[in-house]
C-alpha cells in the first residue's frame, strides 16, 4: 500500500488566482501546488511557445562545433554521426542528418549495436570511420565520458564532437579531449535549463547550423520527432521541453514523414497524439530496434522516400516488439524468481541484485523496472555471458542511483548513467561483492519512509464534480509526463456495488457508487497484485486515488477512473 500525500490548498488563494486566470479553483489549485503562482508563470505553462526555447548560443561549446562543422561541409569533408540505440539517440541522429542533408553536408551514421558493441563510442569502429574518409564524428545522446575514444579520436586526426545530456561522474575531473563538448550539465555550461534530452541537445545544434545559413523555417517540423525522444527518455516535461513537446505533439497529426505516419498506422494512433500515445505506442515499438535487433531500422523508417517503404520498416518494428514484450515478461518472471531463491527482502533489504545466465539484455533494463516498481526498491538486473554480466539498474525516489555505483565502481568494469537509470558490465565473480556493498550503501542513504512509495493526491474530489467536464477542464494542463504528472485526485465514501471483475488474469475493473446511487466505472491496471492485503468485495466502502478520464468505445464516450491505490 502507498502513503498518501494528499496536497493542502488555501481556499481564498486559489479563489482569486482562478478569477485572476479565468479557470476553474481547480485548476488554479494545482497551478499554484505546482509551482506555478504567478500570472505571468502560470499562463507560460497553460501556453506554451516557440518563443519559450532558449537561444542555443547558451550552450557551452556549440559555436565552435558549429564552425567545424561549416568547415566540414563548405570544404565537403565527411560527417559521420554516432547516435545510440534508445528512442533519443536514434531521434537524435535523425535530427542532425536532416539538418547536415539540408546544408548540402556529406554525412553518414552509426547507431552501435546494443549487444556487439555496448554503448556509447568504441575505437575499433572510430578505426572504420577514419578508414572510410570520415574527418569528424558528432556523438548524439552520447560520449561525456569517452576519455579514451576522445583521446584516439584526437591523435589519428578525427574531430569529435560531443553532443550528450548525461550526468558526468563526480569522480571525473579531467577535461574531456574532444574537439567541441556540447552537454548542459557539464561544469562551467550557464544553459538556462539542464533537462534536455539528447535529442534536445542536437536540435540545438541543428538551431544554430541552420539559422546561420538561413534555413530556419525548418527548425518547426522537427519538434515532432524531438518531442518523441524527450518523451520517451523520461525528461521532465517542465520549462523549455514543455514547450517541446506541447508543439510537437500538436504538430504530429499533420505529419508529412512517411515513417512517422506508417509508425502510428501500426501504432494505432488516432488523430490527437498525448504523451500516452507516445510513451506506450510510438516509443516502445521504436526501442524495440535496439532492443532486440539492429536501431539502424529506426533512421531508416524516417528517412524513407516512399509510404511503402515505410510501412515495412514500421510493421518490422511493430513485430520486434511483440517479440520484446513475450522475452520481457519471461525474464521478469525469472528475475523474481532469483530474487526469492538468492534470499529475498532478507538479503536484498534495501537494493535488489539478481542475475541470469544468457538473460536477453534488451529486456533487462524493463525487469529492472519492473523489479524497482513492485518493491519499491532499487535493482540491478544482470546477463551473464562468458563470466561477464552487462547489467541495468532503475531506482526509486531520493536515492541517487549513479552515486551509488560510483561508490563501489572499482567491482565495476565500465557504468554510467544517472540518477534514475544507469547500465554497466561486471565480472561474474564482483557481483556478489556489488550486491553486498550497494545494500550497504542504501542502507545508510535511505529512510523507512523512504522504503514506502508516496502517491501525491492533488485534491479531494466530490461525486458531484465527477465527470467529464472536469476531463475536458485538465487537458489544460497536458502535455502530462515526468516534472508534469497526470493529475491524481481522491474521492471518498465510495462503495463497490459489485464484486471486483478480473481482466486477463491481472487486471481489475470496479464498479462503484457513491450514497446518492450515482455510479462509476473504474480500471485498476495490475490491480490483483497492487491489491493484495485488501479486502476488495460487494458492498466494500472504499476511498479511491485515481485519475479521471475519457473512455471512447463504439462511439461512446463514458467516463472511467483509472484507479492509482485505494484504502478499504
Amino acid at each position: 500500500m502507498k502513503r498518501w500525500n494528499i496536497i493542502k490548498h488555501e481556499r481564498s488563494t486559489v479563489g482569486r488566482f482562478a478569477e485572476q486566470l479565468q479557470v476553474s479553483p481547480l485548476i488554479a489549485a494545482m497551478l499554484i501546488a505546482r509551482g506555478y503562482d504567478s500570472e505571468e508563470s502560470a499562463l507560460k505553462f497553460l501556453s506554451p511557445k516557440i518563443e519559450d526555447l532558449h537561444d542555443p548560443k547558451l550552450l557551452k561549446g556549440i559555436e565552435k562545433a558549429a564552425a567545424r562543422i561549416f568547415k566540414a561541409i563548405d570544404g565537403g569533408e565527411k560527417i559521420l554521426i554516432w547516435g545510440d540505440y534508445d528512442v533519443d539517440g536514434t531521434t537524435g541522429t535523425v535530427i542532425l542528418r536532416k539538418a547536415l542533408d539540408l546544408l548540402g553536408a556529406k554525412t553518414g551514421y552509426h547507431v552501435p549495436h546494443r549487444f556487439t558493441e555496448g554503448y556509447g563510442l568504441n575505437i575499433e569502429h572510430l578505426q572504420e570511420a577514419k578508414s572510410s574518409g570520415y574527418s569528424v564524428v558528432i556523438t548524439v545522446d552520447n560520449g561525456s565520458t569517452a576519455f579514451n575514444e576522445a583521446k584516439w579520436a584526437k591523435e589519428n586526426g578525427i574531430d569529435l564532437i560531443v553532443t550528450d545530456h548525461h550526468e558526468i561522474a563526480g569522480s571525473e575531473t579531467r577535461q574531456l579531449p574532444a574537439y567541441a563538448f556540447v552537454n548542459p550539465k557539464q561544469s562551467g555550461c550557464n544553459y538556462p535549463d539542464k533537462n534536455l534530452a539528447g535529442v534536445g541537445v542536437a536540435f540545438k545544434l541543428a538551431e544554430v547550423l541552420l539559422r546561420e545559413r538561413g534555413k530556419e523555417e525548418a527548425l518547426p517540423g522537427y519538434l515532432k520527432i524531438v518531442a518523441i525522444g524527450t518523451i520517451a527518455d523520461i525528461m521532465n516535461l517542465t520549462g523549455e521541453n514543455r514547450a517541446i513537446v506541447s508543439l510537437g505533439l500538436r504538430d504530429l497529426p499533420r505529419t508529412k514523414n512517411f515513417g512517422l505516419r506508417a509508425l502510428m498506422e501500426v501504432a494505432d494512433c488516432n488523430a490527437e497524439m498525448t504523451t500516452y500515445d507516445i510513451g506506450f505506442r510510438i516509443a516502445p515499438r521504436i526501442n524495440a530496434a535496439g532492443r532486440m535487433d539492429a536501431a539502424r531500422a529506426v533512421v531508416e523508417l524516417f528517412e524513407a522516400k516512399k509510404f511503402e517503404e515505410a510501412r515495412n520498416f514500421a510493421q518490422h518494428l511493430d513485430t520486434r516488439n511483440r517479440e520484446r514484450q513475450t522475452i520481457q515478461k519471461k525474464i521478469s518472471e525469472l528475475a523474481f524468481q532469483n530474487y526469492s531463491e538468492s534470499g529475498g527482502a532478507e538479503r536484498h533489504s534495501h537494493f535488489v541484485v539478481v542475475a541470469g545466465e544468457g538473460w536477453h539484455r534488451g529486456v533487462i533494463g524493463l525487469a529492472s523496472s519492473r523489479i524497482t516498481e513492485r518493491l519499491y526498491r532499487p535493482s540491478l538486473v544482470i546477463s551473464l555471458e562468458d563470466g561477464i554480466g552487462h547489467g541495468s539498474a532503475r531506482s526509486i525516489k531520493n536515492f541517487h542511483l549513479l552515486d551509488a555505483l560510483d561508490s563501489c565502481k572499482e567491482l565495476f568494469e565500465k557504468h554510467g548513467g544517472h540518477a534514475a537509470a544507469c547500465g554497466f558490465t561486471i565480472k561474474e565473480e564482483n557481483i556478489f561483492a556489488a550486491s553486498e556493498r550497494l545494500n550497504r550503501y542504501a542502507k545508510n542513504k535511505l529512510t523507512d519512509d523512504d522504503l514506502i512509495p508516496e502517491l501525491t493526491i492533488d485534491a479531494n474530489v466530490s461525486t458531484d464534480t465527477l465527470n467529464l467536464d472536469l476531463v475536458e477542464q485538465l487537458r489544460l494542463l497536458e502535455p502530462f509526463g515526468a516534472g508534469n504528472p497526470k493529475p491524481v485526485f481522491v474521492t471518498r465514501d465510495l462503495f463497490l456495488s459489485q464484486e471486483p471483475l478480473v481482466m486477463k488474469e491481472k487486471h481489475l475493473k470496479l464498479r462503484l457508487a457513491d450514497r446518492n446511487g450515482k455510479r462509476f466505472e473504474a480500471v485498476w491496471w495490475d490491480g490483483v497484485e497492487k491489491s493484495k492485503g485488501q479486502t476488495l468485495h460487494e458492498n466494500s466502502r472504499i476511498e479511491v486515488a485515481y485519475t479521471p478520464e475519457a473512455n471512447t468505445w463504439n462511439g461512446n464516450t463514458r467516463l472511467q477512473l483509472v484507479v492509482e491505490d485505494v484504502k478499504s
